[in-house]
């Protein structure tokens, strides 16, 4: 099922959905909730067979405010994703602190199909404003609920 889009003058709205392995054929590369990625780096070399975590540094070239993103007229626009998870999850990377913001996603995942891009700010999560909660408790309420999540993010307009 390829995914389905429709669109708005200030919201746009996207469904899709990953089937085993994003629906590339590879397997992906599995993130952890508090925003660090598994990676095999390392198992070339015998070092160990289990995965290696390792946080990168944030994607924002600035600290952006809350208010900065409710500002009526502002240079963000409102987006609405629809993401249903598979078996490794929903493919993307979720950090910062009020308001967090997209860190990662993963090419061949279900966010990238529905068009999730790094540095959006997360608005909303399954209707409930995250915009003052830290990366941590936006990831908790997106692994513990249902499988399929919807995100409403702002994005700066000419990003």
């Amino acid at each position: 099922m390829g995914p389905r889009t429709s669109e708005s003058a200030s919201k746009e709205v996207k469904t899709a959905s990953g089937g085993r392995y994003g629906g590339q054929g590879v397997a992906r590369q599995r993130s952890c909730s508090d925003g660090s990625n598994y990676s095999s780096r390392g198992l070339h070399n015998n070092s160990s067979s289990s995965p290696v975590l390792y946080n990168p540094k944030s994607v924002l070239k600035r600290p952006v405010s809350t208010e900065e993103l409710q500002t009526p007229g502002g240079p963000y626009i409102k987006k609405t994703f629809t993401i249903m998870g598979d078996a490794v999850g929903w493919g993307f990377v979720v950090r910062g602190n009020g308001p967090c913001h997209i860190q990662a996603v993963e090419s061949s995942g279900p966010a990238a199909a529905a068009g999730m891009k790094v540095c959006q700010f997360v608005v909303a999560v399954n209707g409930l404003n995250v915009l003052d909660l830290d990366y941590r408790t936006v990831s908790n309420l997106i692994l513990t609920g249902p499988k399929t999540v919807v995100m409403e993010v702002m994005e700066e307009m000419n990003h």
